[in-house]
């Protein structure tokens, strides 16, 4: 999974990156000191790999991984030149989703690109960077699909389509909220990779005093809550100043400043529920000796392209799975005894892999 990170400049988005993949991004307070794109490697926190780990006493344990990308922040303008102008945004072209730094702190000391505090506004912004960027590459695709169009009626109905994208962008209305007329329109939409076409998920940057009841207090995170709501976007409430003071600990030391905070969960862990709420992932596991791992698939997967995940001879020559859920395994201490409790299945090509699965593919190419 890949998500991009962007926000205006100051709004805490390399402070934060810095604290998800400890990769020391530099982070200062004036605007685009990240100019060019910073790239981190973030393992998925998963207890159940470490458990099923010890109990195989693997040689390697493999948690799955999000790559992080932080590009320099954008002001208004950005797609005119202002600022350091809008040419970062080809680094995200390829996210699974967007992470959306929203400034929600009032801090003399940290100054605002537009001298005040309003996160809606910023949001705005952005989205308008976004659509220009958009454009530019929906005109580009126009200019190509224009003159086939003449000739042929496939590149007449995209040419249309095209039109239509263009109009709705130029309203400004982002992608993802154009309705399309069949599948074949769906599938174009998704292929032109729009950025306003991605996911998103806001996180709310708040001051520390804002962490222990979540943002309930804060009427700048309540806004940016119905705004998202409002898209079917996804919020989540960081203090990413707090975050990189976490990134610096041990696991125990984390779990303590976490509850002395009082809080359950670091700014990475919501991060991570969160997108896979709105990309509809969950995990299923391979253990043994040599590797226990995560792997991650869509919600809905089936047992032959969840092998595939692993390789693709997996799926080619699938023959069946034999599955067993980690809770089921770990209580009964091995896969021989949880068989005999009947708590392992021979499943076919039509079981739907479910979160938690521990499975052994059974294939033959």
């Amino acid at each position: 999974m890949k998500l991009g990170i962007v926000g205006l400049p100051n709004v805490g988005k390399s402070t934060l990156f810095n604290s998800l993949t400890k990769a020391g991004a530099e982070s200062a307070n004036y605007p685009f000191c990240t100019i060019d794109p910073n790239v981190g490697i973030v393992p998925v926190p998963d207890e159940r790999l470490k458990l099923l780990g010890d109990m195989y006493q693997s040689k390697k344990v493999t948690p799955a991984v999000i790559e992080f990308v932080d590009i320099a922040g954008l002001v208004k303008g950005a797609s005119k030149g202002e600022g350091l102008g809008n040419q970062f945004l080809s680094n995200i072209r390829e996210v699974d989703a967007i992470v959306h730094v929203v400034r929600c702190f009032e801090d003399a000391n940290v100054v605002h690109v537009d001298g005040n505090v309003n996160p809606l506004r910023d949001i705005e912004t952005i989205n308008l960077e976004l659509i220009f960027s958009d454009l530019e590459i929906m005109e580009r695709r126009k200019s190509k699909v224009s003159k086939a169009a003449r000739m042929d009626k496939t590149m007449a109905k995209e040419d249309a389509l095209l039109t239509r994208i263009m109009e709705h962008l130029e309203s400004g209305k982002m992608a993802k909220s154009m309705e399309v007329d069949d599948e074949d329109e769906l599938e174009l939409l998704r292929s032109y990779n729009l950025l306003t076409y991605k996911p998103v998920i806001y996180a709310a940057n708040v001051a520390e005093d804002d962490l222990a009841d979540d943002g309930a207090s804060n009427d700048m995170v309540a806004s940016v809550r119905n705004f998202a709501a409002g898209e079917d976007s996804e919020v989540f409430v960081i203090c990413a100043q707090i975050e990189q003071e976490i990134a610096e600990l041990d696991d125990d030391e984390k779990s303590m400043f976490l509850e002395d905070l009082g809080i359950s969960q670091s700014g990475l862990d919501k991060l991570i529920a969160a997108s896979y709420r709105l990309l509809g992932l969950m995990s299923f596991l391979t253990a043994g000796e040599d590797e226990t791992r995560a792997w991650t698939i869509k919600i809905g997967t089936k047992a032959p392209q969840a092998a595939g995940k692993i390789h693709s001879d997996f799926e080619r020559g699938f023959i069946k799975a034999e599955v067993v859920n980690y809770k089921d395994l770990l209580e009964y201490g091995s896969l021989a005894a949880a068989r005999e409790k009947g708590l392992v299945g021979m499943e076919g090509k039509e079981y739907v892999v479910q979160d938690g699965d521990v499975i052994l593919f059974r294939f033959n190419v």
